[in-house]
């Protein structure tokens, strides 16, 4: 027998002066079988550093050819392709290849190999954005996993503080290509 996704609510609240986006949101996340909290929550992260009305959860982890968050614009086209974790550099540049800007959320134990190791391939698409979450800090995230979540976000000078009213997570984003500051 299958299992089943374990879904998870979380209201979160977003206030990032870098941007000046200022808004709530109530999100359903459904986390494969195979997902771990940390990785949950470093998709609800890349939620929060790109937030928008129209950016959503794509089905990752079930579906090949989509990411883990996008954003569409009216005619369907692919504005902003994200995907967390350390993804094959092939599947990176597909995507680069299908949306007008392309992120990925990279974390944990064997990212400097990960990196090493596509860094000369990847370099050469504009449209690319990596960003690292530090190992320390996406263990921390994921001890604020809860089935029902009520976050805040905030975001100032490439900063981010994520609490949930008892703890508090200070990220500090580390653009590895495409970016100054995430």
């Amino acid at each position: 027998m299958a299992l089943k996704a374990t879904i998870f609510k979380a209201d979160i609240q977003i206030a990032d002066m870098d941007r000046g986006h200022y808004a709530d949101y109530s999100l359903t996340l459904a986390r494969h079988p195979s997902e771990t909290d940390e990785r949950m929550m470093v998709r609800l992260l890349a939620f929060a550093l790109f937030a928008d009305p129209a950016l959503a959860f794509g089905k990752g982890l079930c579906v090949d050819d989509e990411p883990d968050l996008w954003q569409k614009d009216l005619t369907g086209a692919i504005e902003r392709w994200i995907d967390v974790g350390q993804p094959d550099e092939k599947w990176v540049r597909k995507a680069c290849g299908r949306a007008a800007e392309v992120v990925v959320l990279t974390y944990g134990r064997a990212l400097e190999v990960w990196w090493a190791g596509v860094r000369d391939k990847l370099s050469r698409q504009p449209t690319l954005k990596v960003i690292e979450i530090s190992r320390e800090v996406s263990s921390e995230l994921a001890k604020l996993a809860e089935r029902t979540m009520r976050l805040q976000f905030s975001i100032q000078d490439g900063h981010v503080w994520v609490t949930n009213g008892r703890d508090t997570v200070q990220i500090e984003p580390r653009s590895l290509l495409g970016a100054d500051r995430v």
